[in-house]
């Protein structure tokens, strides 16, 4: 039987192993735990370095991309580089064909390559502006804004300017424009940092008495029967015959100043008594006279009888300056829009005008006078061979007088080439290519210029943009300049009209109004022939019959109607102070027109 003291000896050592059990369990506990730890330390740590080493794997190939990228980047750089090296270099070469001594007048800047180079100008010399001149384009280009510009710095200059507006979109020229930062900043890209808005010195003049504009005439004596033939649309059969007609008024002392009286002059000249005095010299037809009296009625239908009579335009007042600018003569077409080639031969008789007034000069430093032709192909559509040789005369010689020409219409083919191959610069504005005929005027077009390498020229013409144009022009020294594609200048002035009432209130406040404003109606042939008419018609009432007599002496031959209008008295004096003023044979030179 187990004693007490040995259950409580039992019970203490069995206590004591499962302390040390317990013991030895828990210290394999922590022992687990601390290895787990360590295994997650060592796993996250593995971890972290497979991502380092991924990262690092990654930004390696970024960086690899990122070398290969600027290494393909540098080498394409090096082509685009060159190239705009190139155009610089072109532009640059351009613009040395260009870099002017004396005055120049100033059109733009040189695009190569499609950029604009501001430092690259493009000018004309002013002494070669007499060495006339084209400006071309389609509708819409821009050619209308290039003729303002050239007449602002030439009236800049002090040079006078005359410029037929026949749309009046140039009265604006009268009125400082309106600057916004995309026309200083055309302004600066196209040489022109200096920009600002200006007026111009300006006189508005208009054909006939019914335009808007101070009223202009030419007597027909001084028109001439070569451009009177144009404007009226004559062969030149009928143009000869007006020409004989305009020789026995000369010769006979018959001033034509109206229509009236050259109506009056055929009609006497297809009478009975009238075609005696032409048997010496030849004889008008009925036929002809009918036609040529025809196209007078309709002229006068359409208002023509108002571009003729007197006062007579003075070209001195086209020359003119106002403070130490040169005026701009602005001739509208006013009411005369159904006339349109009555206008332009008009101008060319103004022309003509001076060239037999003006003296000879030579070459200056800057003209006398610059003269532009808006819709020249006005001016030439069914003109006769006598016509053309005396334009092409005129444009020839009047050079010499310190008068440059210049033609503005669309195509360059518009223009006749014995005219064309006389004008020095040419600014061609945007061509259409849309039918056969506009390839085969951009193929000519193409051929009037000077060789280039920089451009295609027949790609270039059909590419330009508004305000964009193909100029060459005559240097200094007479020889073509580079071909050049030119961003052009914007005007200073305002790039629209100034509308009628403005017009108008200008006109009549001008000094020319007084001088022209009032028509003068003096004797002339009409006047002398109704005289003489009515005198020999009085003559004829207050002679006695004649009595017969066998003694007496044969009867003289009776007079016919022209000798006794000739041996009146009455007319004899209208003759004589016909003759006083007109001449008795009235000088004739280029075009037929009276010399004054």
């Amino acid at each position: 039987m187990t004693t007490p003291q040995e259950k409580a000896a039992a019970a203490r050592k069995a206590a004591e192993e499962a302390a040390r059990i317990a013991a030895e369990a828990a210290a394999a506990a922590e022992a687990a735990e601390k290895e787990a730890a360590e295994q997650e330390a060592a796993e996250k740590q593995a971890a972290a370095a497979q991502a380092d080493a991924v990262s690092k794997a990654a930004a390696a190939d970024k960086a690899d991309a990122a070398a290969a990228q600027a290494d393909s980047g540098a080498k394409a750089a090096k082509p685009k580089a060159g190239a705009a090296d190139k155009d610089e270099a072109a532009a640059q070469e351009i613009a040395a064909g260009y870099a002017m001594e004396g005055l120049a007048l100033e059109l733009g800047t040189v695009i190569t390559g499609g950029t604009v180079h501001p430092d690259a100008c493009v000018r004309i010399p002013m002494k070669t502006m007499n060495r006339h001149g084209l400006v071309a384009g389609a509708t819409g280009t821009g050619k209308t804004k290039t003729v303002q510009g050239i007449a602002e710095q030439l009236s800049a200059a002090g040079v006078p300017v005359v410029v037929a507006d026949i749309k009046g979109d140039l009265s604006g020229l009268s009125q400082p424009g309106q600057s916004n930062d995309k026309l200083l900043a055309r302004a600066q890209e196209t040489g022109d940092p200096d920009w600002k808005p200006q007026g111009f010195p300006c006189e508005f003049v208009s054909l006939g008495t019914e335009g808007i504009g101070v009223p202009i005439r030419a007597t027909i004596t001084s028109f001439g029967p070569i451009l009177l033939s144009k404007a009226l649309g004559l062969n030149e059969t009928q143009e000869s015959t007006l020409g004989l007609i305009f020789h026995w008024s000369d010769q006979n002392g018959f001033p034509l100043l109206d229509l009236k009286d050259l109506r009056a002059v055929i009609q006497f000249l297809t009478s009975p008594e009238g075609k005696e005095d032409l048997k010496g010299i030849g004889g008008v037809s009925a036929q002809t006279a009918g036609v040529i009296l025809r196209a007078l009625v309709n002229l006068e239908a359409d208002g023509g009888d108002t571009f003729f009579g007197e006062p007579e335009l003075d070209p001195a007042d086209l020359m003119r300056t106002a403070g130490g600018m040169g005026v701009i003569t602005l001739f509208e077409l006013g009411a005369q829009a159904a006339r349109p080639q009555m206008f332009s031969t008009f101008l060319m008789w103004v022309l003509a005008d001076l060239f037999q007034t003006l003296p000879e000069v030579g070459d200056m430093d800057k003209p006398k006078l610059v003269f532009i032709f808006d819709e020249a192909h006005l001016l030439f559509n069914g003109a006769s061979k006598a016509f053309l040789n005396q334009v092409e005369q005129t444009v020839k010689l009047i050079r010499s007088k310190g008068v440059g020409v210049f033609f503005c219409t669309q195509l360059p083919t518009d223009i006749p080439n014995s005219v064309l191959s006389q004008l020095g610069a040419r600014i061609q504005h945007a061509l259409r290519a849309f039918t056969p005929e506009d390839q085969a005027a951009l193929s000519k077009t193409v051929r009037t210029y000077p060789k280039t390498a920089t451009y295609d020229l027949e790609k270039a013409l059909t590419s330009l943009g508004i305000g964009e144009a193909i100029v060459t022009v005559l240097s200094e020294k007479g020889a073509p300049t580079p071909v050049a594609w030119a961003r052009m200048q914007p005007p200073r002035s305002l790039m629209d009209t100034i509308g009628d009432d403005q017009i108008r209130a200008r006109a009549q406040q001008s000094s020319l109004y007084g001088k022209y404003g009032t028509t003068v109606d003096a004797d002339s042939a009409y006047e002398i022939l109704a005289e003489k008419l009515a005198a020999a018609q009085q003559q004829a009432e207050d002679e006695p019959p004649a009595k017969s007599s066998r003694s007496s002496r044969p009867a003289p031959e009776p007079e016919s109607m022209a000798e006794k209008i000739v041996n009146n008295p009455a007319f004899k004096n209208l003759l004589r102070s016909a003759a006083t003023v007109a001449g008795r044979e009235i000088s004739r030179s280029i075009f037929g027109t009276r010399k004054r």
